[in-house]
C-alpha cells in the first residue's frame, strides 16, 4: 500500500504536468509566463511527499500529518460513540499533505460524509466539513478513530484503504488536496506528548503514548 515514488505524491502528477505544460506553452508563445511558472512551483511544493521514518515504539501514536496542533481535549467521538481524547493537526497549503497511519493497526470500518468547506482550523469543521473517518484497531485491541477533514479550499479527500486493510505505523494511506486537518480520537488514558500550537511532522512526531494493556491474572 505504500507509495513507490520517492518524493512527489502520485495524486499531484496531473496538476504538476498540467501546470508545467501551461508554463512551457506560455513561454514558447511569448505570453506573460511568470504566473504559470509560479503555479507550477506551487504544485511542486504542495505535492512533495518525502520519505519518513516512524518514530517511537509500538504504543506510540504518531502524527498522521504535517502541520500544527490546534486541539488537545476530551471530546465525544462521533463515530465510535464514546468519550475520547481528541488531538487535531491543521495543515496549511505549505505543509506536506500526505496522510500516514498513526500506529500499526487493522482498519475495522470506514465512513465518508459529504459536507461544507469551512476553514479547517475551526472546531466545527470536525463535524460540518467533508470528512473521511477510519476506525483503527491496534494489535492489543485499542481503538483509534482517524478522520481526514477537508478545508476551506480543499475539494478532494483521497483515502486508499478500506475495512480489512492492515497498516504499519507511518504507512501512507491518503492525501487531502489544498488545506485541511486530521482529527484523532484516542482512548482517554493515552498520555499526550504535544501541546496546542506545536508543529509536528507525519510519522516523525509522537502525539501520545497508549498505555500497555493490563497483564492477565495468574490463574495457576
Amino acid at each position: 500500500m505504500d507509495h513507490p515514488h520517492p518524493f512527489l505524491a502520485r495524486e499531484g502528477w496531473p496538476f504538476i504536468a498540467g501546470s508545467l505544460f501551461l508554463a512551457l506553452l506560455a513561454s514558447v508563445c511569448g505570453f506573460w509566463s511568470l504566473p504559470f511558472w509560479l503555479i507550477f512551483i506551487f504544485c511542486l511544493q504542495f505535492f512533495r511527499d518525502p520519505a519518513r521514518v516512524a518514530a517511537g515504539g509500538p504504543q506510540s501514536v504518531l502524527s498522521p500529518a504535517d502541520g500544527r496542533i490546534v486541539v488537545v481535549e476530551e471530546a465525544d467521538d462521533p463515530y465510535l460513540n464514546r468519550r475520547a481524547l481528541k488531538i487535531s493537526v491543521f495543515m496549511n497549503v505549505f505543509n506536506v499533505h500526505s496522510n500516514r497511519s498513526p500506529i500499526a493497526c487493522v482498519v475495522r470500518a470506514k465512513w465518508y460524509d459529504a459536507g461544507r468547506f469551512l476553514n479547517a482550523s475551526l472546531d466545527k469543521a470536525s463535524l460540518e466539513n467533508e470528512r473521511c473517518a477510519l476506525h483503527l484497531r491496534t494489535h492489543d485491541d485499542r481503538d483509534i478513530t482517524c478522520v481526514q477533514v477537508a478545508g476551506l479550499v480543499a475539494r478532494r479527500i483521497l483515502n486508499h484503504v478500506d475495512a480489512g486493510f492492515s497498516l504499519a505505523a507511518g504507512q501512507r494511506y491518503g492525501f487531502i488536496r489544498f488545506g485541511s486537518r486530521v482529527d484523532l480520537y484516542l482512548p482517554l488514558d493515552a498520555q499526550v506528548k504535544v501541546v496546542v500550537g506545536e508543529r509536528v511532522l507525519a510519522s516523525s512526531s509522537v502525539l501520545a503514548e497508549l498505555r500497555w494493556p493490563a497483564p492477565l491474572p495468574d490463574r495457576r
